[in-house]
């Protein structure tokens, strides 16, 4: 009786200590820096993105699968974007998994999740590539938005003017805390100015 009260002590010890490891990881999340450094292999209709601006064709005649996108009123858009997350803390911070919403001018344009346990060390940086995967006709038959795109990528040509836009990641992390998934309540909010000449 005795060695099983002393076994449960111990157990009760260990979980507290596990919980309270987890409220320092929290903690170390909520104090870590996030940026989004990078955008890259993106793709509008199955079209590298890059390459339009780089042949100087990002014209819609142009580009049949972009024109025949919007007539089925589905334009797919596909991309990576790096997030780096730096964690200035003395505490490891961790994430299992997490959802995310990308907007364009406070305009969402593509949602979705990512399922990886991402790991920082104390005074550590990663980089963590977000997959995004979207139909964003919504977004792009407002024919003032479509122009808006198309000069801002036209920026990233050889001699052309630079264009700058501001995308959003908004970011909901969930943490394992004693064998049980909880997700940060509300959103961490990254904005990023993106440049053209940067970005393509």
């Amino acid at each position: 009786m005795k060695r099983l009260t002393i076994v449960l002590l111990l157990a009760v010890l260990l979980a507290g200590c596990g919980l309270n490891k987890q409220a320092r990881q929290i903690e170390a999340l909520e104090k870590c820096t996030y940026e989004i450094s990078s955008a890259d292999s993106i793709y509008l209709a199955g079209r590298d993105v890059s390459q339009l601006v780089k042949n100087r064709t990002l014209e819609l005649r142009n580009v049949p699968e972009l024109a025949l996108a919007l007539f089925r009123k589905n334009i797919p858009l596909k991309a990576r974007v790096n997030l780096t997350i730096s964690n200035p803390t003395s505490t490891e911070a961790a994430i299992n998994q997490f959802e995310y919403i990308v907007l364009i001018k406070n305009q969402e344009i593509a949602n979705g999740f990512v399922n990886q346990t991402v790991s920082i060390e104390p005074g550590g940086t990663t980089t963590v590539p977000v997959r995004v995967n979207s139909n964003i006709y919504s977004f792009l038959s407002n024919g003032k938005t479509m122009e808006e795109i198309i000069d801002f990528v036209r920026g990233g040509e050889s001699g052309a003017a630079e264009r700058k836009g501001v995308v959003t990641i908004k970011i909901k992390p969930t943490i394992d805390v004693g064998g049980k998934m909880v997700k940060y309540p509300g959103y961490i909010t990254i904005n990023k100015e993106v440049s053209s000449k940067i970005l393509f």
